[in-house]
């Protein structure tokens, strides 16, 4: 297998410029038009530790959700993927959108400490239990919150704090992008890459369905089916769609992808 070409996705779709320049103008506009919106909610002491939290109406009393973006952990913040609620919203699911700080400057653990924080936020202010979902990336630390311990973090907070997730073109296991440009920065261990995947973990109780690009590649693809399979989760291949097009039915009301969420999304 060749590891770079199998997880360099920026080489794999040469167009990726544009979609990325699109995704920041549609979050922009987004941001501009929701009228139900606290944005830059702190949810730690840092510059990146904020979140926009996007309602389909006035007060909490609604579902809620947590999307973490990609970026292989180096790139990229919530401002570029603010419309990916939009569909979730249009279904009456609440979505928080968060940034997070990324590697090299700080470590990968770090990063997933920092998912933890902003899920317990979310939770200590609405007083609900969240579906956690994101991409690439984000799609990794979407099933690290739903693997958490939360009583061990917090006696006060619920066990099944984050009860689902909906990965999207997630990596489950860190160990392949060692040896790759995309994962020379995070600058892990074997036995720290092998303790931050997911796929090595015990299935936690809670919901699970697990999305990927039918063009992605056959290690983006396997990694996906091989980690839905061990936490017995469901899977599910879009046609027609890549690494980076595949979030835009999220951005869609009334999408299949969109019309994931609500279901997931903890009553």
């Amino acid at each position: 297998m060749d590891a770079q070409a199998e997880y360099d996705n920026r080489a794999r779709v040469p167009d990726h410029p544009a979609v990325i320049e699109g995704w920041a103008r549609d979050a922009a506009a987004f941001r501009a038009d929701w009228p139900h919106a606290d944005l830059g909610l702190a949810y730690g002491r840092g510059e990146r530790e904020r979140l926009d939290l996007f309602r389909p109406g006035p007060g909490e009393a609604w579902p809620l959700a947590l999307f973490l973006h990609g970026g292989y952990w180096q790139a990229l913040d919530r401002s570029f993927f603010s419309h990916m609620a939009h569909g979730p919203l249009a279904d009456g699911v609440a979505v928080a959108v968060a940034s997070y700080d990324l590697c090299p400057s700080v470590p990968l653990a770090r990063i997933v400490d920092q998912a933890r924080a902003a899920a317990a936020f979310l939770h200590r202010r609405t007083g609900r239990r969240l579906l956690a979902f994101g991409h690439s990336a984000g799609g990794h630390l979407a099933a690290m919150l739903m693997a958490t311990d939360w009583r061990a973090l917090d006696p006060a907070l619920p066990a099944d704090l984050v009860s689902a997730a909906l990965p999207v073109s997630g990596v489950f296991e860190l160990e392949p992008l060692l040896p790759t440009t995309v994962g020379q920065p995070l600058r892990l261990t074997r036995e720290e890459a092998r303790a931050l995947s997911p796929r090595w973990l015990p299935p936690p109780v809670g919901a699970l369905h697990v999305v990927v690009g039918a063009e992605e590649s056959a290690e983006f693809i396997r990694q996906s089916r091989d980690f839905a399979a061990a936490w017995g989760g469901g899977f599910e291949a879009l046609a027609g769609r890549n690494h980076f097009t595949v979030l835009a039915p999220f951005a869609q009301p009334g999408s299949g992808l969109a019309a994931r969420v609500a279901p997931l999304a903890p009553r």
